[in-house]
């Protein structure tokens, strides 16, 4: 199901009944995943550069807002990986066929955050990383669980963080996010960038996204920023 779908279905529910029970308190129907920091990292506090991470999981409105949300990163942009340039449009890649997936550009400091803790959130409360190619009403390969790595390092990090929560049977069935390197990131159209701060009422933000940002604040309330920063604002 598309989202300007469900938003139209639950908006038309409204009017009667609760949109399938989806417009009311919604955080509680989500659980936060606790998990371990990752035993293998690059250590924050370095005096390096800003550097930059991509992150598929699901509608990059819920990923993008969570990472907005998050301390040490400077900006977070939804956007498509793993397709040709020509179709990197929003109108192109919801036919599953371009290669491409929704996925999220996360710029940060690494002297405030490592990758690693990155890794963390987006496997704790960004999506699900058990379900490959759907995230909640979302179905399609556009949607599907994935680290676009920039470097060995990142893969590295990467990899012994999934065999150590799946030994750890952290979750109920095994992690299958796909590990992919990065070969371009193309930034989504600009209505969808900053949309879960945009638009807060909406019955999806409601039902799928907001809950993930109250989670990070639950779960990791060392890392979370209550003002997000958001691209419009240019910081």
């Amino acid at each position: 199901m598309m989202r300007g779908a469900f938003n139209a279905l639950a908006l038309a529910a409204a009017t009667g009944l609760l949109a399938w029970g989806l417009l009311g308190n919604s955080a509680a129907t989500e659980k936060a995943v606790v998990l371990p920091a990752p035993a293998f990292d690059t250590a924050s506090g370095t005096p390096a550069a800003l550097d930059t991470a991509v992150f598929a999981g699901g509608c990059f409105w819920g990923v993008q807002a969570v990472f907005q949300h998050t301390r040490g990163v400077i900006n977070a942009v939804s956007g498509y990986s793993g397709g040709a340039k020509e179709t990197a449009t929003y109108a192109s890649i919801g036919s599953g066929r371009t290669g491409h997936a929704e996925a999220v550009q996360v710029s940060y400091d690494p002297k405030q955050i490592s990758y690693g803790k990155l890794l963390q959130i987006y496997f704790s409360v960004a999506h699900d990383p058990t379900q490959l190619n759907r995230q909640g009403p979302d179905a399609g390969t556009q949607y599907r669980s994935a680290i676009f790595f920039r470097s060995a390092g990142q893969k590295e990090i990467a990899e012994r963080y999934i065999a150590q929560l799946d030994a750890a049977k952290a979750y109920p069935a095994k992690i299958v996010t796909q590990l992919s390197p990065l070969s371009a990131f193309y930034p989504a159209e600009g209505y969808h960038q900053d949309y879960a701060t945009r638009n807060p009422n909406s019955p999806y933000i409601r039902r799928f996204d907001a809950p993930k940002i109250a989670n990070l604040k639950t779960v990791m309330p060392d890392l979370y920023r209550e003002a997000p920063v958001l691209v419009s604002s240019g910081k």
